[in-house]
């Protein structure tokens, strides 16, 4: 059961995920998260180390998508046009309808695709369901929805319940 909360990479942040690893780990698309993965929580801004990075995505001919829980349609579409990709909102993550709906916008099966995001109970165990390649990224920041904090506190446990009584495989895997 643990397994399903396990990514298979993590990383300090979406801009520090190698991209070039990425293609040799033969994944041709994304489902990304919103919130706290690309832009700070409720906000719409996206840094210029993430604009950057997405441009490195489009040269590797990565197809890229937004899977958002967000319920504001006009705030994740003003997002992923900016950047020039689909997207996904109103998600219900960790619903698997959520990560094949984004597979189908990026045209990707479960062998190729990878979902990045910043929370164990909604990101990687929605993408671990399906069997796909997963992303933890460290939050942006701490400002959150008030049902998010909640569930950082029960995060934490679960990575600390990981570390100590999980099968002898690191809860860390290598940094990209």
């Amino acid at each position: 059961m643990l397994e399903y909360f396990r990514p298979t990479r993590q990383a300090n942040s979406l801009d520090l995920i190698s991209v070039e690893q990425l293609r040799k780990d033969g994944i041709r698309g994304l489902i990304i998260d919103l919130d706290n993965t690309m832009t700070p929580w409720n906000n719409v801004e996206v840094g210029p180390k993430v604009e950057a990075w997405f441009k490195k995505v489009k040269s590797a001919e990565i197809r890229a998508c937004v899977v958002s829980n967000n319920s504001k349609r006009q705030r994740v579409a003003v997002v992923a046009d900016r950047l020039g990709i689909p997207f996904v909102f109103g998600a219900t993550k960790p619903r698997r309808r959520a990560f094949r709906a984004g597979m189908n916008l990026l045209e990707t099966g479960q062998e190729d695709t990878a979902v990045i995001g910043d929370q164990l109970f909604t990101d990687i165990l929605g993408g671990n369901r399906l069997g796909l390649y997963t992303i933890l990224v460290t939050p942006i920041n701490d400002h959150e929805f008030i049902g998010t904090r909640i569930m950082r506190r029960i995060e934490k446990l679960l990575v600390w319940v990981m570390k100590h009584f999980a099968s002898a495989k690191p809860y860390s895997p290598k940094i990209h």
